[in-house]
């Protein structure tokens, strides 16, 4: 792969991870942000 191909893939990538004890709002919060990304039409 070339080098601009590589960092063409890696700008496509959208990743994080929420972390937290239990009962702490990570679904809420996932929901949330897929909602106003327009990934999901509706929460909950």
């Amino acid at each position: 792969m070339a080098n601009q191909d590589f960092l063409n893939e890696i700008n496509k990538r959208r990743t994080f991870a929420i972390i937290s004890h239990p009962d702490a709002g990570k679904t809420t919060i996932t929901e949330k942000v897929l909602l106003f990304g327009r990934a999901i039409q509706v929460a909950g």
